[in-house]
């Protein structure tokens, strides 16, 4: 008798994680702030384009702020060869009251998004400043001495930002324990960020010299 076995759809299970973000206060006296966002991400059956959802409570994100990372997480989905078309994400401030402002957590946003759509994860301590230009790459932001000093009091311990933001950067007085990693493009950036090569630089390490 011949028995046969029909396997089950396999559905991915939603994933979530809260990821730092780097960013400066308001006012005439700015300093660095480390906050907090978080993320979660669903791949659905259906393939019926890009859901992507901002909670209003406990806090919020500003209508610059959704632009920049909606257009960040198809850039970068464009960059790594990724199609969005069945990803849900929603996105939520867990701050009572806070307003996240600016574009320069677009990229950090958008590639943990692009680590959890491949099974990776962003390790406690990696944090990305700046924003994903139309073509593909890592784009300067500013205030980025205040950040690092801000990065240095929550025990951060991975920076990665701009190659543009790097001379900058190398003229401060850095503190030591924390590792900053220039990047240009979006597949090198999610390398420094997951601390695991992409498809793209495997293949190139794989190839004979």
């Amino acid at each position: 008798m011949l028995s046969v076995f029909i396997a089950a759809p396999v559905y991915s299970a939603p994933r979530e994680q809260l990821i730092p973000i780097l960013g400066v206060t308001t006012g005439q006296k700015q300093a660095g702030t480390v906050s907090y966002v978080k993320v979660s991400f669903d791949k659905r059956q259906d393939e019926t384009g890009l859901i992507l959802h901002f909670h209003t409570t406990p806090g919020r994100f500003s209508n610059m702020a959704r632009t920049s990372i909606e257009q960040a997480i198809t850039r970068s989905a464009r960059s790594l060869g990724l199609s969005t078309s069945s990803w849900t994400v929603e996105l939520s401030v867990p701050y009572a009251g806070m307003t996240i402002y600016g574009d320069s957590l677009s990229a950090m946003v958008s590639l943990s998004v692009a680590a959890m759509a491949q099974g990776k994860t962003v390790p406690p301590g990696h944090v990305l400043t700046g924003t994903v230009t139309p073509d593909g790459a890592i784009g300067p932001v500013g205030s980025v001495p205040l950040k690092m000093q801000a990065a240095r009091a929550a025990k951060l311990r991975r920076v990665v930002v701009s190659r543009q933001n790097a001379p900058a950067e190398r003229e401060e007085h850095l503190p030591i324990s924390i590792e900053v990693s220039p990047v240009d493009s979006i597949p090198e950036a999610l390398e420094a960020l997951t601390d695991s090569p992409t498809e793209e630089s495997a293949t190139s390490e794989a190839e004979p010299r």
